[in-house]
């Protein structure tokens, strides 16, 4: 390893190398020497911290002339590197552009890479925005969508949604100048070309164009309703990105919304591990790939260097805002709380229901039992389970009752459960922390039949329909749980999903014996 005193006092980039010379991380300072020696003095670093000290062999830095030039280099070193002790970025979706192509005819079409000459907007965060866009803009301006202009008319000119540029339909002027509106319309400025379009409109009544006045109403019709269907309208002439973000046991959850001329086009959610300088490392990443906003707002103050930064990405100035009041901040909450659902709200659902269920701790394993039949034949059985909060489906059980002649529900519960734990007891099985059965107080004294017959003790439920009472052995009185409340609602949940498992199997035993 190369000795920690040569390093300069200067700013620049450290590679830290294994044996075999391969980058693990790459990180930027503003003194070299100072911020590599800090890995290696004795205080409490975090684990992974320390594997990586513990892996280093060797130590490579490139000296810039200042801090932007140094964070510059490093998103370039870790696009080439790739280290692994580096945060890796990955999206949970490929997000799609409108792709505007630049040649004689140009055409509309789907893009998930800038690649290509002309226009692309985007990328959409939400595929039904993206394609609801897109069916307009192509209806509207009735835009090619072909690779190659075909010989004859295909079945979009005759549908009325193409101009057809291959039949010599339309003059090519007169296409740019709907590419153009097109073009207007991707670009956010929808309430600008109205009103032009409307001018026009006039202007060709007053000439007797008629045929010209009514597709140019139509076409207004169609903006007006892509209009309508915008959200979170804030008339703004400018793009925003906001940003807020939760830690959470050593992980970062972050949530970002694309505001694109007060139109929140989108979100993007990002999870990876806590480290000291996340969010500085995050934002050098994630703009390396995407274009800077007009601004920016974040929950707190970013350092004067990484503002520089964006602005060098971007090419023109980027205002960073720390809202501390007002409509900005209420955005700042409302991503927030997008990310406690996204996240959090399956924990949320736990955490009501142990507090609801006098349970020793959190039900991460919950299992529910249901019957169906049709009219009495074709008794079937289920059993879903629910693990975190999320239905865990590898885990899903159907039963065909063998032992229960005629409508019993009661016995038909009580077989479905012998069946599932005295299975589960041989062969050692992880048990629930908590067992739901549909149905009221027989269902429930027959389910806990049962389990005493196997000697199993684990907290047992049921949840009655109508009324949607929940009934706990012990209690003679159903739980006071409202039926508007989380836990109650969460339960519901997971009945209805036991009831739809049930009724699908019964449904197909019902049709196989019909055509056989």
């Amino acid at each position: 390893m190369n000795d920690l005193e040569m390093l300069p006092h200067l700013p620049g980039c450290y590679l830290y190398k294994d044996a075999s010379g391969n980058v693990l991380y790459v990180g930027k300072a503003k003194d070299l020497k100072k911020r590599i020696s800090s890995y290696f003095q004795k205080c409490d670093n975090s684990p992974k911290t320390e594997s990586l000290v513990r892996a280093t062999k060797d130590i490579g830095f490139i000296v810039t002339n200042n801090e932007v030039e140094a964070l510059i280099l490093e998103n370039t070193l870790i696009k080439k590197h790739w280290p692994r002790y580096n945060i890796a970025l990955k999206d949970s979706k490929r997000y799609a552009c409108i792709h505007l192509t630049e040649e004689k005819w140009p055409r509309i079409h789907l893009s998930r890479k800038k690649e290509g000459s002309g226009s692309f907007f985007g990328p959409f965060t939400s595929a039904r925005e993206r394609d609801y866009v897109l069916s307009i803009v192509r209806k509207t301006f009735q835009l090619r969508t072909c690779k190659r202009l075909p010989k004859r008319a295909c079945l979009r000119f005759h549908m009325g949604v193409c101009s057809g540029p291959c039949m010599g339909r339309i003059a090519e002027a007169e296409y740019n100048e709907k590419v153009r509106r097109a073009e207007s319309v991707l670009n956010g400025n929808i309430s600008e070309l109205i009103e032009s379009m409307k001018e026009e409109m006039r202007n060709s009544a007053a000439k007797l164009q008629f045929e010209r006045s009514i597709e140019i109403r139509n076409e207004i019709a169609a903006l007006e309703w892509l209009q309508e269907g915008q959200i979170m309208e804030r008339r703004k002439r400018i793009n925003e990105d906001l940003l807020n973000y939760i830690v959470e046991e050593g992980v970062v959850y972050l949530m970002l919304f694309r505001v694109y001329k007060g139109v929140l086009e989108g979100k993007e959610d990002f999870i990876f591990e806590f480290k000291e300088d996340f969010l500085e490392e995050f934002i050098i990443q994630y703009y390396s790939e995407t274009e800077p906003p007009d601004e920016l707002i974040v929950p707190e103050p970013l350092d004067m260097v990484l503002v520089e930064y964006l602005i060098h990405v971007k090419g023109s100035k980027v205002k960073v805002t720390v809202p501390k009041r007002g409509e900005k901040r209420e955005l700042l909450e409302l991503a927030r709380k997008n990310i406690e659902i996204v996240f959090f709200n399956d924990k949320k659902k736990l955490e009501a229901l142990h507090e609801a269920l006098p349970l020793p701790g959190l039900p991460n394993i919950i299992e529910c039992f249901d019957v169906s039949h049709f009219s009495g034949t074709y008794t079937v059985g289920s059993m879903v389970q629910f693990r975190e909060g999320k239905p865990d489906k590898s885990n899903y059980r159907r039963f065909r009752i063998r032992n229960v002649n005629g409508i019993d529900d009661f016995a038909s519960i009580a077989e479905v459960v012998r069946r599932r734990y005295m299975r589960l007891k041989q062969e050692k099985g992880e048990l629930p922390d908590l067992i739901i059965i549909d149905g009221g107080l027989g269902q429930l004294s027959a389910a806990a039949n049962e389990l005493r017959r196997l000697k199993l003790r684990f907290p047992l439920i049921s949840i009655a329909k109508r009324e949607e009472q929940i009934h706990m052995l012990g209690f003679d009185r159903p739980l006071p749980i409202k039926k508007g409340e989380t836990a109650s609602l969460f339960i519901q949940e997971i009945r209805d999903e036991a009831h739809r498992f049930a009724i699908n199997y019964n449904r197909l035993l019902t049709r196989k014996a019909l055509v056989s």
